[in-house]
């Protein structure tokens, strides 16, 4: 819910007024690239461009590496205590709401989503993740293996080194900071490469981060393209681990270059294509509809874990489908910069021509759009697609097997709760999925039968830092969030000593 202040601003004006500094920042300072190249970035609401972003290749990736490196081994922040890192982290969380407003805007400038999003959720999630684990870093004890009289074996975990962090253009902030939130915890250096699409918040959050008493090196930002920056951080033999959040395809090609390089861990959290089961037992229809409608509408559908695939029991199908179909109307996209703006702009041309050939395939394999289909221009030269519903999907059509990454559901009908199962299960995905039914045993027994990191019961994409986030098959093997993601940025020791 906005607040008064946050109504009364002009943001529009506020948009006029920024000037935004797209340099990498390196080992303490802002730097251009050490190549002078530089890329235009324009925002998807109309066009504008917003700055001239460095280019950053592996002669930078080079060297924020060896800053990040040199940070590690003489200890400025891996030797610190770890309350005295908490403090640090601390700061940096309220640094982070201190400047919810300059970075909400940088985030909605960048990617298209509105303010009001950015706002509430964007900015004070990333924040909530770095405070959690700045509270957890002094709450988690190693351990002592029950050997017997004649031996004590410690069973530590230390900081792996330096982490390469890839993060995607969908929630740049939030994606950073659950990569940051327990690396730095752990006691790591960071190199952060965030997408071309949306490198403004990360560079911010790494200003902020110095000024909160991060030690110089210890958080490097480099921005530029994927086949450039991106590959020479997986490439480094100098990294110890990355932990990417983007595409499948992507994904495989982390793992490739682990094996061509130094063998690090890679932690590939990846797409999805969430499968939302609604039984004709269920209740509440309506909220049940909403619910469906919010998960795949909201951030545009640019959501690894949208529930994208709708499967409804055939008795109910007509009435629930109209119900998802009336709430679509209410995320018509507009100006993402207007205060009550529920959809913004997709993150640019590159990803409307994507969405738009899938709503085409659709329609030639013999899908019925019931609404939307098409693109829309509420501001000229902006990125917008109407929320669209196909419904008759078939579990073949590409619409139904492929992730979109826009605001596209596909209907599925069944009939039993074994077709269901047997549907929701026939992805090459696994990230979340949710059932909804009021018959406890239903409940578990779908839930177990489903193949996905999460499972929700009747509700979809309730959330907390307390729980994991990640998938199944090839939705990834990593683990943002909970005490699980320390595990990640950790190497296990045993000390055996002889008494």
């Amino acid at each position: 819910m906005k607040t008064k202040t946050q109504a009364a601003v002009d943001w529009q004006e506020r948009a006029r007024q920024l000037r935004i500094d797209g340099r990498a920042l390196i080992d303490g300072h802002r730097v251009a690239s050490l190549t002078a190249d530089a890329f235009e970035k324009r925002s998807p609401i109309d066009g504008r461009v917003l700055a001239m972003v460095a280019r950053g290749q592996t002669q930078d990736i080079d060297a924020a590496v060896r800053g990040a490196r040199s940070a590690f081994e003489d200890g400025r922040w891996a030797l610190q205590p770890p309350g005295a890192r908490k403090k640090v982290l601390r700061r940096f969380a309220d640094a982070l709401l201190s400047a919810r407003e300059e970075l909400a805007l940088l985030e909605t400038l960048d990617v298209g989503k509105p303010i009001r999003d950015s706002l509430a959720v964007d900015v004070p999630a990333a924040a909530r993740c770095i405070q959690w684990y700045a509270e957890a870093v002094d709450k988690v004890y190693d351990q002592i293996a029950p050997t017997g009289p004649g031996a004590i074996a410690m069973i530590t975990r230390e900081p792996m080194g330096v982490i390469g962090a890839i993060v995607p253009w969908n929630y740049p902030m939030l994606m950073a900071a659950w990569k940051l939130g327990p690396a730095l915890a752990a006691g790591n250096s960071v190199v952060l490469k965030p997408s071309e699409k949306s490198p403004f918040t990360a560079l911010r959050m790494a200003e902020l981060a110095l000024e909160a008493g991060l030690p110089e090196g210890v958080l490097n930002v480099v921005p530029g393209l994927g086949p450039e920056a991106g590959e020479a951080l997986a490439l480094h033999m100098d990294v110890d681990a990355v932990g990417f959040t983007g595409s499948t395809r992507v994904g495989r090609r982390m793992l490739e270059y682990a094996g061509r390089s130094n063998l690090k861990r890679v932690f590939n959290e990846l797409g999805g294509k969430s499968a939302n089961i609604v039984f004709a037992d269920f209740d509440d229809l309506d909220r049940a509809a909403a619910t469906a409608a919010t998960g795949v509408f909201y951030n545009q559908g640019e959501s690894c874990n949208a529930p994208t695939r709708l499967l409804v029991e055939e008795s109910i199908a007509e009435d629930f489908v109209a119900r998802v179909v009336a709430h679509a109307k209410d995320w018509a996209p507009a100006n993402p910069l207007l205060a009550d703006t529920t959809m913004g702009a997709l993150v640019d041309e590159g990803q409307v021509g994507t969405v738009l050939r899938y709503i085409d395939s659709g329609r030639k394999e013999g899908a019925r759009v019931l609404t939307g289909g098409e693109r829309l221009h509420p501001i000229a030269g902006g990125c917008f697609i109407a929320p669209t519903v196909f419904d008759h999907v078939g579990n073949e059509m590409t619409i139904a097997r492929e992730e979109i990454f826009g605001p596209v559901l596909s209907v599925i009908r069944f009939r039993t709760e074994e077709e269901a199962l047997a549907r929701a299960n026939a992805s090459s995905y696994g990230l979340q999925a949710a059932v909804w039914t009021t018959q406890l045993a239903r409940a578990h027994r779908v839930a177990r039968g489903l193949r996905a990191g999460t499972v929700h019961v009747n509700q979809y994409d309730e959330d907390d830092m307390t729980v994991p986030f990640g998938g199944y098959k090839q939705s990834g093997n990593g683990r943002d969030k909970s005490l699980h993601a320390l595990e990640k940025y950790t190497e296990l020791k045993t000390t055996w000593i002889r008494l």
